[in-house]
């Protein structure tokens, strides 16, 4: 039996103070595009460890906005 494509998950974490998460995923996809055949599905789930860039992975991944607001009081 042989297979009619493949799946690839590209989840990584930010590259700190260099590359966003979803920049990461891209860039790998990218490298892989130049090495095997149009045969593979790619699914890029970028990640977040809490640090830098979880609000911006959390916003793009739940389409999500962000609001500035002033409060008064903590």
């Amino acid at each position: 039996m042989r297979v009619s494509h493949y799946k690839v998950v590209i989840a990584p974490d930010s590259f700190k103070e260099s590359m966003t998460a979803k920049e990461v995923a891209q860039t790998i996809q990218e490298g892989f595009q130049n090495i095997f055949d149009e045969n593979v599905i790619y699914e890029i789930i970028p990640m977040a460890d809490g640090g830098e860039g979880t609000t911006e992975t959390l916003r793009e991944a739940l389409d999500a906005t962000n609001y500035t607001v002033k409060i008064k009081d903590p």
